[in-house]
């Protein structure tokens, strides 16, 4: 077993790690079911894209889109929620602007580092 320290969003979480043999084989369809939906987003990143990118932290689905394109936001407001193991994540603009694009719909499965929405500012 492995202890880590993880901070998402600023909450800072201790957590034990066990590594299991079975959970490899688990793993490599995850990550393929995710290959096509990064391929989606592409587009859209294209056709309304902003200079700032809003990434996920961890991997999670989408529950709730907080604010739509051209909505202008401060540092810290709420974007999008995201369930990451079944707790309700803010994910948080990272400095004032304005939403340019969200890259995701409410329901969508995401990796850690995916782009769910970007911002000018």
């Amino acid at each position: 077993m492995k202890n880590y320290t993880i901070t998402v969003n600023g909450n800072v979480y201790d957590v034990t790690v066990e590594e299991n043999g079975a959970s490899a084989p688990v793993a490599a369809p995850r990550k393929a079911a995710a290959a096509p939906a990064a391929k989606a987003a592409a587009p859209k990143a294209a056709a309304g894209a902003g200079s700032i990118k809003i990434e996920a932290g961890a991997a999670g689905k989408v529950f709730k889109i907080e604010a739509q394109p051209g909505t202008a936001v401060k540092k810290g407001d709420a974007v999008l929620i995201l369930e990451i193991m079944k707790m309700e994540t803010p994910v948080v603009a990272p400095e004032d602007g304005t939403v340019a694009s969200i890259e995701v719909a409410v329901g969508d499965s995401v990796e850690a580092g995916a782009l769910l929405a970007t911002m000018n500012n």
